[in-house]
This record gives C-alpha cells, sequence and structure tokens, in this order.
C-alpha cells in the first residue's frame, strides 16, 4: 500500500478505503472472548492485527494512534470518517511521538480509551515496544491485550512486513481479550521493562490459545446469535 500512496492522490485512496471499510462492517462479524469491560484503557494489538477495531466498543470514545506517514493518514481519515474512532498522530520522530503520547493520555485522564499497535510502526513483528506501557503508566489505566483471528479463507493479505490480513465480504472472526495490565506509577526503568514483557506475552499466549477459543464459539453457534 505505501508505494501506491502519493500526496496527490491522498483523498482518493481515502474515499477508497473509507467506503470498504464502511462496506466491509456489514460482512464481519465479531463475537468478543473473554471481553473484560473495563474503561477507560489502553487496547494493545499487533500491527498486523489492527483489524482488532472493527470490535472494539465505544468506537467514538477511543483515540487510535496512528502514523504520520503518507499510509497513515489514508487510514487515520478512513477510520474517523467509517467506524466515528478519534485519531492521534505519533510518528517515530521524538517530537511527533511525544505530542501524540500526550494526547492519549489526557484524553484516557478524560476517560476515553487508547488504542496502539504496539509493535508498529515498522516492526520488528510481534515484539512490542513501550510506548503502550508509558502511556497507560502516566495516565494510571490498564492495558486490554487484544487480537483477533478467523480461519476463513477469504481475507486480503498484504505483502507488508508485517504480513496483514483484512476481512473480505462474510467473515466470522473473534477479537480474544487477555487479562487487564495494571502499571505501577510509581515503577522505574526495571519494573516497566517487566511489563513490556508481560504485555509481550500476554499477545502470543492469546495467538496461541486463538484458533481454539474460535472453535468454542463456532460449535456453540454464538455468531447465529449475533446476526
Amino acid at each position: 500500500m505505501v508505494r501506491l500512496v502519493k500526496r496527490e492522490n491522498l483523498g482518493y485512496l481515502t474515499e477508497c478505503v473509507t467506503a470498504f471499510f464502511k462496506f466491509q462492517q456489514h460482512f464481519t462479524h465479531i463475537v468478543p472472548v473473554n471481553f473484560p469491560d473495563v474503561e477507560p484503557c489502553v487496547y494493545a494489538m499487533w500491527h498486523n492485527h489492527q483489524c482488532c477495531v472493527y470490535g472494539l466498543p465505544n468506537k467514538s470514545k477511543t483515540n487510535v494512534l496512528v502514523s504520520r506517514s503518507k499510509d497513515g493518514e489514508v487510514v487515520a481519515n478512513s477510520i474517523e470518517r467509517a467506524f466515528g474512532f478519534k485519531t492521534l498522530r505519533g510518528s517515530t520522530r521524538r517530537q511527533g511521538s511525544i505530542e501524540a503520547t500526550m494526547q492519549m493520555i489526557e484524553a484516557l485522564k478524560n476517560g476515553e480509551n487508547g488504542a496502539i499497535m504496539v509493535d508498529g510502526p515498522k516492526g520488528p513483528v510481534h515484539i512490542a515496544k513501550d510506548g503502550a506501557i508509558k502511556i497507560a503508566k502516566l495516565a494510571g489505566v490498564p492495558i486490554v491485550p487484544v487480537v483477533w483471528y478467523s480461519n476463513n479463507f477469504n481475507l486480503i493479505k498484504f505483502k507488508s512486513w508485517d504480513k496483514l490480513e483484512v476481512p473480505f465480504l462474510d467473515v466470522r472472526l473473534i477479537n480474544l481479550y487477555g487479562e487487564p495490565i495494571y502499571i505501577p506509577k510509581d515503577g522505574d526503568e526495571q519494573s516497566d521493562e517487566k511489563y513490556r514483557l508481560i504485555l509481550e506475552k500476554s499477545l502470543l499466549d492469546l495467538l496461541e490459545r486463538a484458533p481454539e477459543e474460535y472453535k468454542k464459539v463456532y460449535w456453540h453457534g454464538l455468531w447465529r446469535r449475533k446476526k
């Protein structure tokens, strides 16, 4: 996608992606599993699991951290228009990162939620960075790990560093949530690193559990009950 995004076609691409998201909402059937129902919180997900946002509750009070790249601009504008999310524009540069971090902390303190792809924006894949830890610590809110899973074959698969997959047409999937992680406000760098590893392990464990949890949802017919 990155190679296709140029300044002159940002508007066109945003319209296309927004239309796709709105269309796909009607065919993306999500069952939440182990949803902790704690707010405000920071939803933490892998970059290639960013389609978890389809199933997040209270979208209008959830702030999604999106990079300042051109493709990030398309994604940010599209999820605002299609889903009603709020977006904050971060970056790997210090100034942009600090600005987005402070905006996220303020939103969390005001009772809103956050959503962060913890191994973004450029990887390494499935290695959690410490941004979510710092934000949750300063805001005094828990981190809620979440992954999505589907065994449907009709997924769009991108040849990107994270191997992103996007639901396409009729897809059944689950959002599998981990237990909330509370970061000590008085913790030092060693403590923060401990909780970064806890978050990373929680997300990896959820990936391993997801196929079995998907089977349980399937055999209990929970998608049929939601329709």
